[in-house]
């Protein structure tokens, strides 16, 4: 949301920080997926924005962009959220042989590794002002190609996560 993260930060003694900032409720989504190659253990980090709520046909669009970027079998591995339900993604899945969907169980934040890259990007993003849309898609999309760039920093949200890691 344009209202900012607001984190821990410097200020001169007996000053508290203000940070001043428009109220609106425009918002950005963003859905993610992190890859990792069964063979060489290369990471890779994908993304997409929408101003709008991700809903199933949009989630199904996603997977595809996957698949049009990974080659073999590609293995989903998601919570339980309503929007990875539904007809597009049954579909989706009659269609391709490669993609399989893999459910954590529910409730379980932890032993997903994308929350340590919503970790990682929300921590980049605190304290800041966007103006607008814009200006909060350019950071963000900043923030995430930043941690994808960085093979240590997404092997750390698999590490973090308590799903058994790929050494």
């Amino acid at each position: 949301m344009l209202a900012p993260q607001v984190r821990k930060t410097w200020a001169p003694k007996g000053k508290t920080p203000i940070h001043r900032h428009r109220y609106k409720h425009d918002k950005l989504s963003v859905i993610s997926g992190l890859s990792i190659s069964p063979r060489r253990k290369h990471f890779g980090l994908y993304f997409s924005f929408d101003e709008a709520n991700f809903r199933s046909p949009q989630v199904a669009d996603f997977l595809r962009y996957l698949l049009r970027h990974l080659r073999g079998k590609v293995i989903v591995v998601w919570d339980n959220a309503s929007i990875h339900k539904g007809e597009p993604i049954r579909a989706l899945l009659r269609r391709s042989r490669r993609l399989h969907l893999e459910a954590l169980p529910p409730y379980a934040p932890e032993l997903n590794p994308a929350e340590g890259i919503w970790s990682q990007a929300k921590r980049s993003l605190a304290n800041g002002r966007p103006e607008g849309v814009e200006d909060l898609l350019d950071d963000v999309g900043d923030a995430l190609v930043g941690i994808g760039f960085s093979q240590s920093l997404l092997r750390a949200c698999v590490k973090q996560s308590d799903l058994p890691f790929f050494d």
